[in-house]
């Protein structure tokens, strides 16, 4: 890193999963490695998110979350990072400008869950961040048939590619996105807390 922020090179494919990762768990490496995979990807970073703007309570300190998102996965293609804390954003389409800017070059990729899908319509200037790059959804447990109904969906359905072109996502210019069928794992952060007896909250992405 420099400075704090991950190294990159113009032309690179980097896969951006925001989220609180609170805490971060086997699915969030589950769909990773397939993101890398199926979307051809050189590096994700997973963004541990300082706050969620949708969530009413807030996560556990973003040093904790980082330190345990790291034990979990040590992977030389994952970066795990404060970005959005170091470029003082919170919104996802401001921490996608403010990357680009940085990163000139750099073909990044917003990778979502399917829940994250039925909602997407709810984020602040969603149709902006549609604009401004590709768009990898990963189908998570009970929400793959109403990702594919959201209102989100509907509206983007005519820049929606078939699994099978999944590989070029990161080539196509914007707005572009796919959503992909994986197997599927049952881990998600709310769960665990639930388990622990923490209070639920998560990032806009994750």
């Amino acid at each position: 890193m420099a400075d704090g922020f991950p190294l990159a090179r113009p032309g690179m494919r980097i896969g951006l999963l925001g989220g609180s990762f609170d805490p971060a768990h086997a699915g969030h490496v589950h769909i990773t490695r397939v993101a890398m995979r199926r979307f051809q990807l050189d590096r994700i970073w997973w963004m541990i998110s300082p706050g969620n703007p949708l969530k009413t309570r807030g996560p556990a300190p973003i040093d904790h979350r980082i330190a345990d998102a790291r034990k979990l996965l040590q992977d030389p293609s994952v970066e795990v990072t404060d970005i959005e804390a170091r470029l003082g954003t919170r919104m996802t389409a401001d921490t996608i400008a403010a990357l680009q800017k940085r990163y000139p070059g750099v073909r990044f990729v917003w990778l979502m869950g399917s829940d994250n899908l039925v909602q997407f319509d709810r984020w602040d200037r969603w149709r902006q961040i549609a604009r401004m790059v590709p768009i990898g959804v990963l189908a998570r447990p009970g929400t793959r048939v109403a990702a594919r109904n959201s209102v989100a969906a509907q509206i983007m359905r005519r820049w929606r590619l078939p699994q099978s072109q999944a590989a070029s996502l990161a080539r196509r210019r914007p707005p572009a996105w796919v959503l992909i069928n994986l197997p599927m794992r049952p881990h998600s952060s709310t769960a665990i807390r639930a388990s622990l007896g923490q209070h639920a909250s998560s990032g806009e992405g994750s």
